[in-house]
């Protein structure tokens, strides 16, 4: 017989005995019905699985409203209490009791910190309890890391080998500011050939990443009063909070550009001396920045002597179609391309390079100094031999086509079970935006957080001085698909879909 809201335990609904006059309290009736069902599950009324009646038919046993019945199961799915999931329904969350808190006072009459006595009756094995996430969470879909255990370590070794046993002795003394000359020539011959680049290795600087080239390009870094460039700098109004934050503490005073279908609002830049994009895929919400905008921004650059910061963190990682060249191409004497091996290889490497137009690289070298206490020699000179060898390639290959797989996955866990769940933006990168239902988002993350889920909430991107007007906000959560090892990807998508909130009524 097909399951209604029946438990074969008991009756969920008029049956249910919640007594909302013995739980009212602060917060009205949405807040003792919370309270009631808290009490239920705690008591063992209503054992882990039991499903939950649809908001309607619990709203007209209890006499209450509909919304009142939803907003406290939204309270109870952040808290752990209950679980949502398309196809469903909502149930009581497979978690241990709950047991009651009691006060212990200490001698000398101060409260002491509250503790949990453990729960009388264990759980199930089968049952085994999840707890809210405490250092390393259960599963990591955080945005910004590659699959560690793909990292190619026998390519590596072997470059490693080869380019130890080639170095010449002049390697083992200071290093060149610039970078090692080997891994400058590789680079400028990759990006010409991967991403359309125009440039010769004397205008590459090896970096650690991107933001050690923010800090060397406004004045953060040892060195160059002032910087090399200065602000304002427009930004996207959706990015990394750590890089504006880093760009504040400098003094450089940060501008948001709306975002549209069409990627940043390149014509509302007025009197700002440089902007930073990720035009192949905007960070974080995944489109690309449309052909006449690349060719008005570099305009722009032009009119203004301005620069564009090209932040080109995951180009080569598009997947439904052949990636868009970068915008350095177009014009290269007005833009900075920013890019490192944090996403195709490991952040563990801290190798990043600045392609510059020429009148800046002696400024760059000034600021970075004499000495090279970044980067490390041997690794530079691995990664010269890791692209110079074709292993770079391959690896980005395979890369590419599992990270595909990774995010064909993900849009058929939604489809399956939350299909009001939408995936935006092209298919690219190592992440996606996840499109919720209005109101919504705080709590899913809240309830991922209990469920031992690490993963980011649209809004801790939005830059805090984009206003309603500008650019409505909307919920969303952001999805990092490359993070989990393979091995533990279908349960962490398992546990994505246990926490993302129910289909709207009516919907």
């Amino acid at each position: 017989m097909a399951e209604s809201w029946v438990n074969s335990a008991e009756r969920i609904g008029a049956d249910l005995h919640l007594d909302l006059a013995a739980h009212a309290g602060p917060g009205g009736r949405r807040a003792a019905l919370a309270r009631a069902l808290r009490e239920a599950v705690r008591a063992g009324r209503l054992a882990p699985g039991t499903r939950l009646p649809p908001y309607r038919s619990l709203a007209a046993d209890l006499g209450v409203a509909r919304n009142t019945v939803a907003d406290a199961y939204a309270e109870l799915v952040a808290e752990g209490w209950l679980t949502a999931r398309q196809g469903s329904g909502t149930r009581v969350a497979e978690r241990a009791r709950v047991a009651e808190r009691t006060p212990v006072t200490l001698r000398d009459g101060r409260p002491a910190r509250r503790t949990e006595r453990p729960s009388r009756k264990a759980p199930s094995p089968s049952r085994k309890a999840p707890t809210p996430a405490r250092g390393l969470p259960r599963h990591d879909l955080r945005q910004g890391t590659p699959d560690a255990s793909a990292f190619p370590r026998a390519a590596w070794l072997v470059s490693y080998r080869r380019a130890l046993h080639r170095a010449p002795n002049e390697v083992f003394g200071p290093g060149d500011p610039a970078g090692r000359i080997e891994l400058r020539e590789a680079l400028a011959e990759y990006l010409a050939r991967v991403r359309g680049v125009r440039t010769g290795p004397d205008r590459i600087v090896i970096c650690s990443g991107f933001a050690h080239a923010l800090r060397l390009l406004f004045g953060q870094d040892r060195g160059a009063p002032g910087g090399v460039l200065r602000g304002p700098l427009a930004v996207e109004a959706y990015g990394l909070g750590f890089h504006r934050e880093l760009l504040t503490a400098g003094g450089v005073r940060t501008v948001p550009l709306p975002l549209d279908e069409d990627g940043a609002r390149v014509d509302l830049l007025a009197r700002e001396r440089a902007v930073l994009l990720t035009p192949a895929h905007q960070f974080p919400t995944g489109g690309p920045l449309h052909a006449e905008r690349r060719a008005a921004v570099t305009g722009w650059t032009r009119a203004r002597g301005a620069v564009v910061l090209e932040d080109d963190y995951d180009g080569k990682f598009r997947y439904d179609r052949k990636p868009v060249g970068a915008v350095q191409g177009l014009d290269p004497e007005h833009v900075v391309l920013i890019g490192s091996v944090s996403k195709s290889l490991s952040p563990a490497l801290r190798l990043g390079w600045m392609v510059l137009p020429e009148r800046l690289v002696g400024d760059v070298l000034t600021a970075k100094g004499e000495r090279e206490a970044w980067a490390s020699v041997l690794d530079q000179l691995s990664l010269a031999d890791l692209i110079a060898s074709g292993a770079y390639d391959r690896h980005v290959r395979r890369m590419r086509q599992r990270y595909r797989s990774r995010r064909d996955r993900l849009v058929a866990a939604l489809a399956a079970h939350a299909p009001h769940v939408e995936v935006t933006g092209i298919a690219a990168g190592l992440h996606a935006v996840l499109s919720l239902p209005p109101g919504t988002e705080r709590s899913t993350v809240k309830a991922a957080a209990w469920q031992g889920v690490a993963l980011d909430g649209l809004a801790a991107f939005r830059h805090p001085a984009v206003t309603e007007a500008a650019m409505p906000a909307r919920d969303g959560i952001v999805v990092g698909y490359a993070t989990p090892p393979e091995h533990a990807y279908e349960a962490a998508l398992e546990a994505l879909c246990g926490v993302l909130p129910p289909v709207p009524d009516g919907g």
